[in-house]
């Protein structure tokens, strides 16, 4: 029995379908996610990435940046806020924001969630941080 899946991001719908597997970054932690997964509703961390293993066996890698996750007896939703697939992801940007905001103050709040989205974004291509 695999799971319904659908992940949306303020500006649009990312993917929907269906898998074996989510893995999500919640402020509580890493969350895995099996068909049969008790009901939850969870807040995604700044700076995290969704991980989906689809029934085809490919895996699709997501950089999700704030939102939901919520799982039910009829699937998992996740509502971020902003979200990319990692074959999105333009690893020079991400690698210049990055070093744009440890470069910053360490007290201004803006510029450590703009590092973890970056740092979310080149993990998520697959890069070492």
């Amino acid at each position: 029995m695999p799971l319904n899946v659908e992940l949306v991001a303020v500006e649009r719908q990312i993917w929907s379908g269906q898998a074996s597997r989510v893995i999500a970054r919640t402020t509580e932690g890493e969350l895995g996610i099996l068909p049969g997964h008790a009901p939850l509703l969870g807040q995604l961390a700044d700076g995290g990435t969704v991980r989906i293993l689809q029934e085809s066996g490919d895996e699709l890698v997501v950089a999700a940046h704030g939102g939901f996750l919520s799982v039910t007896e009829r699937g998992v939703s996740i509502l971020a806020e902003v979200a990319e697939f990692a074959s999105e992801i333009d690893v020079v940007r991400a690698r210049q924001a990055l070093e744009t905001a440890r470069g910053a103050d360490p007290d201004d709040d803006e510029a450590l969630g703009a590092a973890k989205r970056a740092e979310s974004r080149l993990l998520a291509a697959g890069e070492t941080v």
